[in-house]
């Protein structure tokens, strides 16, 4: 019996020319170049939001002097201020009124000072906040509002600057403690 022959279709199997398929089908040219890519991309994000940033980042308000590779800031008027055993509290006036008030709880607070309340915006140096509070029977006061959508960082001091009480206030907060940046007894 001699073998038969069938007649069969025209194969679509492999390409003829094995090894020779179209690049954008390899795997190794898309990640030649999707990682470029992607570098340059991160890139550009980081380049827009650091050029987003009002300035400096740094909301310490204490004037820092460099040695070698450490900063330095002058502790003095903290230490001061322990010493005087002072604190108090600041709050915002919850009867409209729009002002702004600071309490003494401890300490011999000279209160015929006047005192300079500055409120550090967290991130943003152009939203900082300085107020001028005068004497009152209670403590001292200043007329302006507070935005209390966000925290922020406190500093009282008298106008000499001979002494400083820090703080944070925290966000829908009334009130927020103030004390010396060093813990003592």
């Amino acid at each position: 019996m001699s073998p038969r022959i069938h007649p069969t279709a025209p194969d679509s199997g492999p390409d003829p020319k094995p090894g020779k398929r179209p690049a954008w089908r390899e795997p190794m040219v898309w990640l030649v170049v999707a990682i470029p890519v992607a570098a340059i991309a991160a890139t550009i994000t980081m380049l827009v939001v650091a050029s987003r940033s009002s300035g400096t980042n740094d909301v310490v308000d204490d004037t820092v002097r460099r040695t070698a590779q450490v900063q330095v800031a002058d502790l003095g008027p903290d230490a001061v201020a322990r010493q005087m055993r002072l604190s108090a509290i600041v709050r915002a006036d919850t009867r409209g009124t729009g002002a702004v008030e600071v309490l003494p709880v401890q300490g011999g607070f000279d209160r015929s000072a006047t005192l300079a309340l500055t409120l550090h915006h967290p991130s943003q140096a152009g939203l900082d906040r300085s107020f001028v509070l005068a004497p009152t029977a209670t403590g001292w006061r200043a007329q302006g509002a507070v935005d209390l959508s966000h925290d922020w960082n406190i500093q009282v001091a008298p106008s000499d600057r001979r002494w400083r009480l820090q703080g944070r206030w925290t966000a829908r907060q009334r009130a927020a403690y103030l004390q010396p940046a060093i813990a003592g007894n």
